[in-house]
C-alpha cells in the first residue's frame, strides 16, 4: 500500500461538482451577458494625448463622462504624462471630429492644455477579423494539445487534458463576463498563455502517473494517481507561487494597459493548478485508464535478438 499525504483523487467528486457549478455559471453568463469586447474587436478610436505634468486620470474620466463619453477608457500610456483614451466607434462622427471634440472637452476643465500625439481608428471589420482569428487560435491550440498528448501518452490522457484546459478557459472567460471586464487582445493573449501553462502542469502530473503505472504493479489506479499528484505537488506549488507573485507585481505596478491581462492570468494560474490536480487526473480515471494502456509494447521476436 502506498502512503499518500493528501487523498486528492478520493475527493474528486466534490471537486467535480464544484467545477461543474462554476462552469454552468460561466457558460450561462457568457450566453446571457456575453463579453464586454474592447475596441480591438468592436472597432473604435484611439486618442493619445500628452501633458507637461502627470495627468489626473480620475478628473479626466469624470470630464469625459460629463461630456457624454461614459464608455471612454482612460489610462496612462508609457509615462504618467501620456494618456490613452479609447472610445467606441460612432458611424455618425468621423475620427477627426471625435478627437477634436474630446480634446475640446478635456481642455475646458484643465489648467494645462493637452496635446494630441496620435489618433487611430480601428474599423468594425478589423474587429470582426480579430475576433475570428482569436477563436481560430483557441481552436487550433486545442487540436494541437489533443494530438500531442494522444501521441505522447494515450487518448484517454488527451481527453482529460482537453477537458481540464477548456475548464480553465471557460471559467476565466466567465469571470470576465460576470464582472463586466473588458475583453481585448491582451486578454486573448493571456488566455492563450493560460492554455500553455495549464497544459504544462497537467503533463507533469501525467508523466508521473505513467511512470507509476509501469513501476507499481500491485497497486490500485486511484492510489497510483494519488501518489503521482502528491509527488509533483511541491513542484506545482513552487511554480504556481512564483508565477503568481510575478503577476501580482504586474497587476499593481504594470499600469492600466495590462491590468486585465494580469487579472486573466492570475485567475487562470489558480484554476490551472487546481484543474491539473482535481480535473485532469480524475477525468482519466473516469475514462477507465489501466496499466495495460501504458505498458510498453513488447517487440515481436525480442527474445531472439540476444541470440548469436
Amino acid at each position: 500500500m502506498l502512503k499518500n499525504n493528501i487523498n486528492f483523487i478520493g475527493n474528486r467528486n466534490i471537486a467535480l461538482i464544484f467545477s461543474a457549478v462554476l462552469s454552468i455559471i460561466a457558460i450561462a453568463s457568457l450566453a446571457v451577458r456575453g463579453l464586454e469586447m474592447g475596441i480591438d474587436f468592436t472597432g473604435g478610436t484611439l486618442i493619445e494625448v500628452g501633458y507637461q505634468q502627470p495627468a489626473d486620470l480620475t478628473a479626466l474620466r469624470h470630464t469625459l463622462d460629463t461630456a457624454g463619453y461614459a464608455d471612454a477608457t482612460v489610462q496612462n500610456f508609457g509615462t504618467a504624462k501620456d494618456v490613452l483614451i479609447r472610445l467606441r466607434s460612432d458611424e455618425k462622427v468621423s475620427s477627426a471630429d471625435l478627437s477634436a471634440k474630446v480634446l475640446d472637452a478635456i481642455n475646458k476643465t484643465t489648467k494645462e492644455p493637452a496635446i494630441i500625439h496620435r489618433v487611430e481608428f480601428v474599423g468594425p471589420q478589423v474587429g470582426d477579423d480579430l475576433a475570428e482569428d482569436g477563436f481560430l487560435a483557441l481552436l487550433y491550440s486545442a487540436i494541437g494539445i489533443l494530438i500531442y498528448v494522444a501521441w505522447r501518452f494515450e487518448w484517454k490522457f488527451a481527453v482529460g487534458a482537453i477537458i481540464a484546459t477548456f475548464h480553465d478557459v471557460i471559467i476565466t472567460l466567465g469571470l470576465f463576463s460576470v464582472l463586466g471586464l473588458e475583453f481585448d487582445l491582451t486578454v486573448l493573449a493571456a488566455i492563450l498563455a493560460l492554455i500553455g501553462y495549464s497544459l504544462n502542469d497537467t503533463i507533469v502530473v501525467y508523466d508521473r502517473i505513467r511512470e507509476n503505472f509501469r513501476q507499481l504493479r500491485n497497486t490500485s489506479t486511484e492510489e497510483i494517481m494519488n501518489s503521482a499528484v502528491n509527488v509533483t505537488l511541491s513542484r506545482t506549488i513552487i511554480t504556481s507561487l512564483t508565477v503568481f507573485l510575478a503577476l501580482v507585481s504586474l497587476f499593481f505596478l504594470g499600469g492600466q494597459v495590462i491590468h486585465n491581462f494580469s487579472i486573466a492570468l492570475l485567475f487562470g494560474v489558480v484554476f490551472g493548478t487546481y484543474s491539473s490536480i482535481f480535473i485532469a487526473s480524475p477525468m482519466v480515471l473516469l475514462l477507465g485508464i489501466s496499466a495495460e494502456d501504458l505498458m510498453i509494447p513488447v517487440k515481436e521476436g525480442a527474445e531472439l535478438d540476444g541470440r548469436p
